[in-house]
């Protein structure tokens, strides 16, 4: 796929940004722990950049996410007005729908902003 970096903060649903490709070992419980020490979004009620890392563990089932498709799906939250509740919980929301993975956790560990540390985490277990 082609991507448009200027337009990819105006997608409507950011889960059609993401792929995958098969899980070659499905008959097994194995972790991916995937780490993105730059994500950036905006604060929307200053507009003010935000900055922090997004960490993904999860066990796949039938698909695993690719991994430049992930980065532009990160990178589409550049220019986007969003909480880090939001963020966190989307994010999962999101990697759920693509996926379908048996478990999943998204974690937002975002920089000091006002003297105020914020870390958020939002689990997804399949059948739950």
């Amino acid at each position: 796929m082609r991507y448009d970096l200027k337009k990819l903060h105006e997608v409507a649903d950011q889960s059609t940004i993401l792929e995958t490709f098969e899980n070659k070992h499905p008959y097994r419980d194995y972790t991916i722990n995937i780490t993105c020490p730059e994500y950036t979004s905006v604060c929307p009620m200053t507009g003010q950049p935000d900055f922090g890392t997004i960490y993904i563990n999860y066990v796949p089932d039938r698909k695993c996410v690719e991994l430049k498709s992930l980065k532009m799906y990160f990178f589409s939250y550049r220019n986007r007005g969003i909480f880090y509740e939001d963020v966190v919980n989307k994010m999962l929301n999101d990697l759920v729908k693509v996926l379908e993975p048996r478990r999943m956790e998204v974690k937002g560990d975002f920089t000091v902003r006002g003297g105020i540390k914020t870390e958020v985490a939002a689990e997804y277990v399949k059948g739950r």
